[in-house]
C-alpha cells in the first residue's frame, strides 16, 4: 500500500504562494490578457452567536494572509468582514448584508439549519462547518459550496484503511445525538460499499458516573469483530472503549483512528510550515473547522487570481470551472463537484501518534478520479441543483 510519505515534497508554504503568483502573471502575459486593476476583494463570514473569535475565524484570517501574498502579484487586495448575528436574529440577513458590502462570497460556520436559512440570501456561501449529507444532497442549494467534508466522505476514507488492513468485520457503537445516527448511518453505508459487515451493533445507554471499566466489557461483548466502529460526535462515551473491551481490538471512527480533513499532527507536502504560522498566529493548534475557512478563503484568492475581477459572478463561476484547483497541503490538489458543490479532497486519518494514513486509499479504483470514491458521487446523488434555489 503506497503510504509512505517523502520529506522530499515538503516545501515552504510561502514559496508555494509566491510561485503560484509568478505563474498566475506568466500565463495571463502569454494570454495577452490586459493588465488587471487594483481590486479590494472583502470576504464575508458568519459566526455562531457564543463563539469566541479567537476559536472561530483565526483560519479564515490567516487565508486572507496567504492571498495577499498572492495578490500581490494578480493586484488584488483581500480583507476579511466578520459578522456574528445573534441567535434569534435572521442569519440571511446577515449573509445579504456581508455580500452587499463585499464581493458577495461569504465563509459560513453556521450549522446546517442556519446555512439553509442564510442560503435564502443573494450570497454565495462556502460551508466551512456543517458536515451533514443531506447539505449535499436533497437539501443542496446553488450557490453553496462545502469545503467541509461530509461524514458520509470520513466515514468511507475509514471504510477503505479498515477493509485495506483486512478488519471488516466491525462492531458499530453508537450515542444518542442527532449527528450520532448521521455517522452511524454513513458507517454502515460505506461498511456495503467497500465490502466489509456490521456483524454488531449497540446503542451507549449508560450513565455518565457509571464505571466504564465495568460497563465497557459487558457493552463490546456478543460477536466476534475485527474493530469497534464508534458515532459519538460529542465525546460521551468513545474515549471510555480502548483497552476496555471484551476483545482486544482498535477503536475507530469519531474516537481512536478518526478520518477528518485535517490533524494538528499533519506534516507532509507543506503542512508542517501551516502548521507553524497558524501556531503563531492564533497561539493554538489548527483545527478542522480552522483548516475549512482557510480553504475556503484560500479558494476565493484562487478563484479571484483565475478571473482577475471581483464580480461576485465571475468568481462563483471560476470556482466551479472544471479546471479550477486550489492547494490544501495534502499532496493533491482540490477541486469542486459540480453535481453537489462538494469539494473533492483527501481526507487524513489520525490517531494520537500522529498521521496514520491518507485517503483515498491505493486500490480504491475511480474511472474520473479516487477523490470521487469518497462521498456521494455522481450517479449515486439526490441533489438537484436546478431545483435548489
Amino acid at each position: 500500500m503506497a503510504l509512505s510519505f517523502s520529506g522530499a515534497t515538503r516545501n515552504s508554504e510561502v514559496m508555494t504562494l509566491r510561485l503560484a503568483g509568478y505563474f498566475l502573471i506568466a500565463v495571463l502575459a502569454l494570454a495577452g490578457l490586459p493588465a488587471m486593476a487594483n481590486d479590494t476583494i472583502a470576504i464575508g463570514i458568519l459566526i455562531p452567536e457564543g463563539t469566541p473569535a479567537a476559536l472561530a475565524v483565526m483560519g479564515a484570517r490567516l487565508g486572507i494572509e496567504d492571498n495577499n501574498t498572492t495578490g500581490r502579484f494578480t493586484h488584488q487586495t483581500f480583507s476579511l468582514d466578520e459578522d456574528q448575528p445573534a441567535a434569534a436574529a435572521d442569519p440571511a440577513e446577515a449573509a445579504g448584508r456581508l455580500a452587499r458590502r463585499g464581493s458577495g462570497l461569504v465563509v459560513s460556520l453556521l450549522d446546517a439549519a442556519g446555512l439553509l436559512r442564510a442560503a435564502t440570501a443573494d450570497a454565495i456561501l462556502l460551508n466551512a462547518a456543517a458536515a451533514d449529507e443531506t447539505l449535499r444532497n436533497q437539501d443542496c442549494r446553488a450557490n453553496i459550496l462545502h469545503v467541509l467534508p461530509d461524514r458520509g466522505m470520513l466515514a468511507d476514507a475509514l471504510a477503505q484503511y479498515l477493509v485495506k488492513k483486512r478488519w471488516t468485520r466491525w462492531m458499530l457503537a453508537f450515542g444518542s445525538g442527532p449527528g450520532d445516527a448521521a455517522y452511524a448511518e454513513a458507517v454502515r453505508r460505506a461498511a456495503k460499499r467497500f465490502g466489509a459487515k456490521v456483524v454488531l451493533e449497540r446503542p451507549w445507554t449508560f450513565e455518565a458516573d457509571s464505571k466504564p471499566e465495568n460497563e465497557v466489557p459487558t457493552f463490546t461483548q456478543g460477536a466476534d469483530y475485527d474493530v469497534v466502529v464508534v458515532a459519538d460526535e460529542a465525546g460521551a462515551f468513545g474515549e471510555l472503549l480502548s483497552y476496555r473491551l471484551w476483545l482486544p481490538r482498535p477503536v475507530a471512527g469519531t474516537q481512536g483512528l478518526v478520518a477528518k480533513d485535517w490533524d494538528a499532527q499533519a506534516e507532509d507536502w507543506g503542512a508542517q510550515q501551516l502548521q507553524n504560522r497558524f501556531r503563531k498566529l492564533a497561539g493554538r493548534p489548527m483545527t478542522p473547522v480552522d483548516y475549512a475557512a482557510w480553504l475556503a478563503v484560500r479558494a476565493i484568492g484562487e478563484a479571484a487570481g483565475r478571473a482577475g475581477k471581483a464580480d461576485p459572478g465571475a468568481l462563483r463561476a471560476a470556482l466551479l470551472s472544471s479546471d479550477f484547483k486550489v492547494a490544501g497541503f495534502k499532496g493533491r490538489q482540490l477541486s469542486f463537484r459540480d453535481w453537489d458543490h462538494q469539494m473533492r479532497q483527501p481526507i487524513l486519518l489520525a490517531a494520537a501518534n500522529g498521521v496514520i494514513a491518507v485517503a483515498p486509499v491505493d486500490g480504491f479504483m475511480h474511472p474520473v478520479t479516487d477523490l470521487d470514491t469518497l462521498g456521494t458521487d455522481s450517479p449515486e446523488t439526490k441533489c438537484r441543483m436546478g431545483a435548489a434555489k
